[in-house]
């Protein structure tokens, strides 16, 4: 493809220039044309006629880079022009090969005619990415004689700085320059790659509506590895594409799968390592103590421009669908302005769960069989990664560090560093649970540390309205009904509206609120039983299937207690995967003692239908088995520990992250007796050991949330051992404290004398519990002097109920050193507008303006 004349463009800023069209309003030409002109006006021949424009983007360092973006007042063509603009692609050298044919068409001085109008010259000739490798800017040479040289001396080719340059029909660069030396024989040009390195050059044509897409100058080996490209991306899309929603399905026979471009809901993010000393979350990077941005930012804002993340998230909280998602729209090439840095890359998602349990993590050339096995064979595959990492357009996703054992961490960490020092521009996002790894655990290899938070109200009631929407609530009135109580219920109901603040809870709940017309259970414990019921018997029942018609019948108990065993097996060796043989010897094992199923059927007829029928168990590999989600693995392990008797494998884990959720539903499944023994032993080793001590009696705390019943005795040795930790003495403590649930409420002080840490440290717990009894505790800390405080106060409204929060909080937050206040719906805005207006708000986390 030529470029068409109707794109080329005269450019008149501080001097007289060229230009090329990349949209009908976004003009691509040399930065010295405009130099410092605010307002430089562009033409297009046969278009509407001279056409002010700003500057969007420019970059002029009189050698690598002379180019700029300029964004028209309205489109510079007609519509029916514009309507037949051909999509545009870039072209980028990826060797030093010459290509022959290239065009640059632009407006010389040289070229006006005898009424002194300017015309278009082509000047066509060799484009060579070999000369001129240090400055960094490749060469036109032309294939004809230079115009006669002006007599003032300048260059016969004045006028031609900003010409799009096209080689085989891509965009290769733009005109910058006539040097000297070479009898005006040749110009200079820009080189496209050059730009790619851009992020706000990339996120500048986003926001014009130009999607930069690019590929290679192409020899044959290069046609190869853009068709390997091709259907790696597309195989990427098909994997990771959907999401597993779980209880989505139960009357129709379709897979239970939500498309991502329909699931996927941008949660929000913040950075520990942008908080100030106080440790909040109200005070965003560099920012002065006399000023309050929020740093809490929904996803593609927080990873805007960042190279290097380590992601953390509690289980449940979205870490991996967040993965699967930057997958997915790297791999098709649709990135949000924000995310325009990541133009170009290919994604490569390594899941440590399963790579660590083959030994040696895997070598760039490995990661393409680890990622995309069918493909990892092609001949284009050879040698693609380590290019790719050279490059820095590879986007490594790496999935578990939590899900490492504890022992293999260190090695794992050695492993990411060594990629870092041989690949030093590849892109890197590495996910985790908040306490498998201390904070600052990359922080020396560049990496900014970044923490999902729960879902507001707001997200949690748009993810109850897409659930339904998946489900099929626009012709189904039921299920808009079921969405409509289960919205109002998530409000009026506190421990309801806890459990669904992240994403695997939330579609719990919408599940069970439709298989129960209404009815939800209580509490975590009894909402995980509840989900037991309906994967492993309601969600057969209800889709109609003829149990035993492909496979021996088991019973729900019976089926619960061969997936204990599984469970357990797992959690203690330190794993999230099983082979297919390793998990018939466990029920081989377990048969004898359950005669009647062994009766039905083989071990492996037994496991086999566990995994078609249960909606339990998968297969990720031929092979291998795991848990639809850890959550469940810890949940069922759990429970055979306490029927085993296992306390001493339990507490002499509890202090390993990976144990954390298997103890508290360990407290949840146990008789009262156990439990308090369970308890006891917990209290114990954390008086024994020092090194642990905080962490045991806040695991123990935390356990409260799931006893319904507990020796009082037992309960108070409990409150008091926590007592002893409050107040946290900085926020990591207080989201540690905050796991024991409402218990902590009666023991959180007020503000008077605390410090400035530690009063933030306080807010931080009350507001990370969310109950409204809180509320008159933080109505107490609304006059505290440090901002991060307020702050904190401010961006948690969403938490309570607005009105209360609104009347008891917000109202007497002071805000003349520049806090800001968030909102996240219509109730905040209007509640602000009674309160008189605040000078700033944001809402979800960017600017809505002065509102007073």
């Amino acid at each position: 493809m030529h470029p068409a004349k109707e794109r080329i463009a005269a450019v008149f800023g501080r001097g007289q220039g060229s230009g090329y069209l990349l949209t009908p309003r976004l003009v691509l030409t040399a930065a010295h044309v405009v130099a410092d002109c605010e307002a430089p006006r562009v033409i297009v021949p046969g278009g509407v006629g001279q056409v002010r424009c700003k500057v969007a983007w420019a970059r002029d360092d009189d050698r690598r880079c002379d180019v700029a973006l300029l964004v028209a007042e309205r489109d510079l063509v007609a519509e029916d022009v514009a309507a037949a603009f051909e999509p545009l692609t870039w072209g980028r050298a990826y060797d030093l090969r010459s290509w022959p044919g290239a065009q640059a068409i632009g407006f010389p001085h040289v070229q006006r005619d005898a009424c002194g109008e300017l015309d278009t010259e082509q000047v066509v000739g060799t484009f060579k990415p070999g000369s001129n490798l240090l400055s960094g800017r490749h060469v036109l040479d032309s294939d004809h004689d230079a115009p006669e040289a002006p007599a003032d001396g300048g260059s016969p080719w004045a006028g031609m700085s900003g010409s799009a340059v096209f080689v085989e029909g891509l965009l290769a660069g733009v005109v910058n320059a006539d040097p000297a030396g070479w009898r005006h024989g040749r110009l200079t040009v820009t080189p496209s790659e050059t730009l790619w390195s851009e992020f706000r050059f990339l996120q500048e044509c986003l926001l014009a509506g130009h999607k930069p897409e690019s590929r290679s100058l192409m020899s044959s080996r290069q046609l190869e590895i853009e068709a390997f490209e091709r259907r790696l991306r597309e195989y990427v899309v098909e994997k990771v594409g959907k999401l597993t929603i779980i209880g989505l399905t139960l009357s129709d026979g379709d897979g239970e799968t939500w498309p991502l471009d329909a699931a996927y809901l941008s949660l929000e993010l913040t950075s520990a390592s942008r908080r100030p000393a106080g440790g909040g979350f109200g005070l965003p990077p560099g920012e002065a103590a006399g000023r309050s941005v929020p740093s809490p930012r929904r996803a593609e804002e927080a990873l805007a421009g960042q190279n290097r993340v380590l992601l953390r998230g509690a289980a449940g909280s979205g870490k991996t669908t967040l993965l699967q998602w930057l997958a997915t729209i790297t791999a098709r090439g649709e990135l949000p302005p924000a995310l325009g840095h990541l133009s170009g890359c290919l994604p490569v998602t390594l899941p440590l769960r399963t790579l660590i349990r083959r030994g040696a993590l895997p070598q760039p050339e490995e990661f393409l069989a680890a990622s995309a096995g069918p493909l990892a064979g092609l001949p284009a595959a050879q040698g693609w990664a380590t290019r790719r990492l050279t490059e820095g357009t590879a986007l490594l996703l790496i999935d578990g560090v939590d899900e490492v054992p504890e022992a293999d961490r260190r090695r794992t960490l050695v492993w990411v560093k060594d990629l870092l020092a041989a690949y030093p521009n590849a892109r890197f996002v590495i996910t985790t649970r908040p306490s498998a790894v201390r904070e600052g655990w990359l922080a020396d290899a560049g990496f900014t540390e970044l923490e999902l938070l729960p879902m507001s109200r707001a997200d949690v009631t748009s993810f109850i309205d897409r659930w339904h929407t998946a489900a099929g609530q626009q012709g189904d009135a039921r299920l808009r009904a079921f969405r409509d109580s289960l919205t109002t219920a998530v409000v009026a109901k506190g421990d309801l509206g806890r459990l669904a603040t992240n994403p695997l809870m939330c579609a719990l709940i919408c599940a069970l609120n439709r298989s129960r017309k209404g009815y939800l259970p209580h509490g975590r414990m009894e909402l995980y039983r509840a989900a037991l019921e309906l994967l492993l018997v309601r969600r057969d029942r209800e889709r109609d299937v003829v149990v035993g018609g492909d496979g021996p019948e088991l019973e729900h108990d019976q089926q619960v207690a061969l997936l204990q065993k599984v469970a357990y097996w797992l959690i203690r060796n330190g794993r999230s995967e099983i082979e297919w043989h390793k998990a018939v010897e466990i029920l081989e094992r377990a048969l004898p003692a359950m005669p009647h199923v062994a009766q039905r059927g083989s071990a492996e007829d037994i496991l086999r239908h566990l995994v078609l029928r249960s909606g339990l168990l998968r297969q990720p590999t031929s092979g291998t088995l795991d848990f639809i989600h850890r959550t469940f693995q810890d949940y069922l392990g759990a429970q055979a520990a306490v029927d085993e008797w296992d306390f001493d494998v339990l507490v002499n884990n509890a202090h390993d992250d990976q144990w954390e959720d298997v103890l508290r539903m360990a407290v949840g499944h146990a008789p009262p007796r156990a439990r308090a023994e369970l308890l006891g032993m917990l209290l114990e080793r954390g008086d024994r050991e020092e090194g642990h001590r905080h962490r045991l009696h806040l695991l123990a705390a935390a356990c409260l949330e799931h006893a319904v019943m507990v020796d009082p005795e037992i309960r108070a040795r409990v409150e008091k051992s926590a007592a002893e930790l409050v107040p946290p003495r900085d926020v990591e403590a207080a989201k540690a404290l905050a796991g024991a649930g409402r218990v902590v409420l009666d023991l959180l002080p007020g503000p008077e004398g605390l410090s400035d840490e530690v009063a933030h440290a306080v807010v931080v717990v009350a507001t990370t519990v969310s109950d409204d009894r809180a509320i008159p505790l933080l109505a107490r800390y609304a006059a505290h002097p440090s901002l991060a405080v307020r702050a904190q106060l401010a961006w948690a409204w969403d938490r309570f109920d607005t009105e209360h929060y609104a009347e008891a909080v917000i109202a007497r937050l002071s805000y003349e050193d520049g806090l800001a206040f968030v909102v996240k719906s219509r109730a905040h805005e209007e509640a602000l507008e009674r309160l008189g207006g605040r000078p700033e708000v944001w809402q979800r986390g960017q600017a809505a303006g002065r509102r007073d």
